[in-house]
């Protein structure tokens, strides 16, 4: 398929619709070790969490050989097999109940054929916009990233590290096949990468299982509240590369204006990971 061929999906849409759990959303504040009695029916969800709704619904004689739906139907048919997060910009425009019947409409915006170090890539950009009583409380744009199969014994190159400022604060997790489980089943995510081992290293070649872009991502998010004077108004984050189970994650964060904070994921050997700028409202 050409570029041109490609370039049809753009504008191609989708409606879906679904009610703000409240057992998904304690299921996830478990997850993120937090007390899931906390939440109760009709409070606002917590911004971020919109992760768990809308979970993919591809019956399951339609997944492809990764685990996902087949590409073909929404997402365009990108005749590359490999596919992961590449990042998000989301905007919360107002909070969404707990409880509420809440419906999102989804366009594929672009679509960018790219070469890179590791090979062609195609970018696939799908933007969300979730309403709820005729309102649109969440905005989010998602990259997608496309791309070779992966190439046996292929040493990736390695970037520099990341020079931090010296007052980020820091912490750190490592994540275990348990954690991966537990996301993967709370969003429905079927992807081989996060719980097939066998396939992840002898079909993508990854060392491991790799980790959930949305897990990074909501710690992220849950790492920049806590040094926001308040509530969460958007975050944009960008992925660099893979993170691995069993392999420490160090997140940190940098308060670099009143209401504005940047951060980052690290590897185990200190390379970038992610990188987000959260601000609250002014």
């Amino acid at each position: 398929m050409d570029d041109a061929e490609l370039n049809g999906w753009i504008g191609r849409s989708e409606t879906a619709e679904d009610e703000v759990s409240l057992v998904l959303l304690r299921r996830l504040a478990a997850l993120l070790d937090l007390d899931p009695l906390a939440l109760s029916r009709g409070a606002p969800m917590p911004e971020g969490w919109h992760v768990v709704l809308f979970a993919p619904l591809a019956r399951q004689s339609g997944l492809g050989p990764d685990g996902h739906g087949a590409k073909g139907e929404f997402l365009p048919p990108v005749p590359l097999p490999r596919r992961m997060f590449a990042g998000r910009r989301t905007w919360f425009n107002a909070p969404l109940a707990i409880g509420a019947e809440v419906r999102r409409v989804s366009r594929v915006t672009a679509i960018t054929p790219k070469r890179g170090r590791s090979g062609e890539m195609v970018f696939v950009t799908i933007r969300h916009g979730i309403e709820s009583e005729g309102r649109e409380c969440v905005v989010e744009e998602q990259d997608l990233v496309y791309r070779a199969a992966a190439t046996p014994g292929a040493t990736p190159t390695e970037p520099p590290l990341p020079e931090l400022p010296a007052a980020a604060q820091r912490e750190s997790f490592t994540p275990d096949t348990r954690l991966l489980f537990r996301y993967s089943a709370v969003t429905n995510n079927g992807h081989r990468i996060h719980y097939d081992a066998d396939y992840a290293r002898s079909e993508e070649g990854y060392p491991a299982l790799v980790v959930n872009g949305g897990i990074t991502t909501t710690k992220l998010s849950e790492l920049a509240k806590r040094h926001l004077p308040g509530p969460l108004r958007s975050i944009t984050t960008r992925a660099g590369r893979p993170l691995f189970v069993g392999r420490p994650v160090t997140l940190a964060a940098h308060v670099e204006a009143p209401g504005k904070v940047r951060l980052w994921a690290l590897d185990d050997s200190g390379r970038l990971a992610f990188e987000s700028v959260a601000e609250c409202a002014a």
